[in-house]
């Protein structure tokens, strides 16, 4: 496996199955432990590093194969970022946007995953982590204390 493929796949939780995507966006959770800032950081180290990987790999992961899986992580760190201390109920909200809009791919996110090339692979996954990161701070702000 080449290093793009390796990359690309967070080191093989790509060819996990079933749904292989939810198993890239459960890989990153605990990163949460990290803090808002540190989640955001990463948040764009892997959308940087799966732009690289894929413009590197063959042409026929230009289509989003299901075992490329850094552009869910990247997504989810979005949404753990927005949390202002991780909590059980927190990282389970994060989570469950972040996966609701990835796969409905409601408005912007759908618009972005017809895009074709590296950055529509990328590019659904970070709106949607956007999108899951917006809600959450809009429930932090309306009942402060609810995610911990």
């Amino acid at each position: 496996m080449s290093v793009a493929a390796r990359l690309a796949s967070l080191g093989g939780i790509g060819y996990l199955r079933p749904a292989p995507g939810t198993w890239g966006s459960a890989a990153v959770l605990p990163c949460v432990f990290l803090g808002p800032l540190p989640c955001a950081a990463l948040a764009v180290m892997a959308l940087v590093i799966g732009l690289w990987a894929m413009r590197r790999l063959p042409a026929e992961a230009a289509a989003d194969p299901g075992w490329v899986v850094i552009d869910e992580a990247s997504g989810q760190l979005l949404a753990l970022a927005a949390l202002a201390s991780p909590s059980l109920l927190g990282v389970a909200a994060a989570f469950a946007l972040f996966r609701l809009f990835d796969i409905t791919k409601p408005g912007p996110v759908g618009w972005a995953d017809r895009r074709h090339g590296p950055l529509g692979v990328m590019l659904d996954d970070v709106i949607a982590g956007t999108m899951a990161a917006a809600v959450i701070l809009g429930v932090q702000y309306l009942a402060p204390g609810v995610f911990g």
